[in-house]
């Protein structure tokens, strides 16, 4: 069924079909055919606009029209034809970049082109708990499968790089998503926190962020997110000096905003 809805269009005259917006589309909505990238099909598209930023020719825009229903069934059933025909005999494939395809971490398993893009560990570098990827909050698709009844760890960006103890202290056990509120769009992120809500069945969140001022949005994004989603989960909010020392912890038994 057709609605009214936001999605994204593409000035043909403009795409140089450099690609760079096809990692950002972590839904696979878009591909290049014919030397331009296109819209496969509107149902895969959630018009949301993570690839607007990777275009350097400004040939991506988000526009409202009459269009098919965003299907996550839709999605979730493509991303896992992809990620067969990228290994179908068991032999490696040209790898392009990995920064959009999902990765569980940690297994032995996964495709040629993820085998491939897996670096080999420094001898004394210490331990990841990081057990996905992408990471980023515009990457990552709501119906991740990591995401489902998962303890969620937002971090603003800077506070990955001030706390010592990120892995050991905060990452372990948890799934992990990054995002600036001063540099990226903030009503993209309620939209996305809201979906994973509404999909994923979280359990428990906890956010971190700097003690600057540009930071200090970033839970209250989060509990936008939630309340739109009419969901209430238990939250913990962190803030970090510059230093990298937790200055404020503070916990809720519901979250959720009025």
């Amino acid at each position: 069924m057709k609605v009214m809805r936001k999605i994204i269009e593409i000035d043909e005259e403009k795409c140089d079909g450099c690609g760079q917006c096809i990692p950002s589309c972590a839904e696979g909505a878009l591909q290049i055919v014919e030397g331009k990238a296109r819209v496969v099909a509107d149902k895969y598209c959630d018009g949301l606009g993570a690839c607007l930023g990777e275009c350097p020719n400004d040939a991506l825009h988000i526009v409202e029209r009459e269009a098919e229903e965003f299907d996550e069934a839709a999605v979730e059933h493509l991303l896992s034809e992809k990620e067969k025909s990228m290994d179908p005999a068991g032999e490696t494939l040209p790898c392009g970049c990995p920064s959009g395809t999902l990765q569980v971490l940690g297994t032995s398993g996964g495709t040629a082109c993820q085998k491939a893009n897996a670096p080999q560990q420094m001898e004394g570098s210490g331990v990841s708990q990081l057990t996905h990827w992408p990471i980023q909050i515009r990457l990552v698709p709501a119906n991740a499968p990591f995401l489902k009844q998962a303890d969620l760890l937002v971090l603003a960006d800077c506070s990955a790089v001030a706390f010592p103890g990120l892995h050991q202290d905060l990452l372990k056990g948890k799934v992990v998503l990054m995002g600036c509120p001063k540099f990226d769009e903030v009503e993209q992120y309620i939209r996305k926190f809201s979906e994973i809500f509404t999909v994923s069945d979280i359990r428990s969140i906890t956010t971190v962020v700097m003690e600057v001022p540009c930071c200090a949005g970033l839970p209250t994004l989060v509990k936008k997110g939630m309340d739109l989603a009419g969901k209430s989960v238990p939250m913990t909010e962190m803030t970090v000096s510059v230093r990298g020392q937790v200055i404020k912890s503070i916990q809720t038994e519901t979250a959720a905003i009025g």
